[in-house]
């Protein structure tokens, strides 16, 4: 309840292992609108050649505690250790049991090489975390969670922090303010129903990673 109620008013945990829990809310605050996903010619070349050729598949919610698992071993850009500690896995994985917290995931040739986790309330989701085992595979479930949440009519993905990688995509930073009552809305919004829908993204691709009106 406590994670719940801090997400909707736009703040979020974040703290390493020996540390008490920690509250940020960022002023600016980095968001990626799911219409300004910047789909890269090489990796929608990459996505469509695997698919085509039936090595790639994603998945969402098939394995949530391996995906956090692996986002455990991954520390953020200019960390050594994980912000991901035990206590934090037990209360994400707790939350995705309730419904609320969610894995996309990248499968390449029948094994888990990718994938990300987000919190979800109303028609808003809060990016956490992603890991990569294989090149791209990370961008491959961003850009399926972006496919999703064109047709979910999600206003926002938050991304919490500014980073170099995200801008790439299409992410930006927006005013806490703005930030927090674009939240506000979207919790009155619909929840998703979260499954991947092939015919989705196969139209997704064609479009250059649009969805066509």
């Amino acid at each position: 309840d406590t994670l719940l109620q801090a997400y909707g008013q736009g703040v979020f945990p974040w703290f390493s292992e020996g540390q008490p829990p920690l509250w940020w809310s960022p002023d600016p605050r980095m968001v990626l609108p799911p219409t300004a996903f910047r789909l890269q010619h090489n990796l929608r070349k990459t996505i469509r050649s695997a698919w085509r050729a039936g090595r790639l598949e994603v998945r969402i919610d098939h394995a949530f505690e391996r995906v956090i698992g692996a986002c455990a071993q991954t520390p953020r850009p200019g960390q050594n250790g994980t912000w991901i500690v035990p206590d934090m896995v037990a209360a994400y994985t707790a939350l995705h049991r309730a419904g609320h917290a969610h894995s996309v995931e990248t499968w390449w040739d029948g094994e888990l090489a990718g994938g990300l986790y987000c919190i979800n309330t109303g028609a808003m989701v809060f990016g956490e975390s992603m890991f990569s085992h294989r090149s791209n595979a990370s961008k491959i479930a961003l850009a399926a969670l972006v496919c999703c949440a064109t047709r979910w009519g999600v206003p926002l993905i938050d991304c919490q922090q500014e980073t170099a990688h995200l801008a790439s995509m299409g992410a930006a930073p927006v005013p806490r303010e703005v930030f927090v009552r674009t939240v506000a809305e979207a919790l009155q919004g619909p929840r998703p129903d979260w499954r991947f829908d092939p015919v989705y993204w196969t139209t997704w691709l064609q479009h250059g990673g649009r969805t066509p009106t």
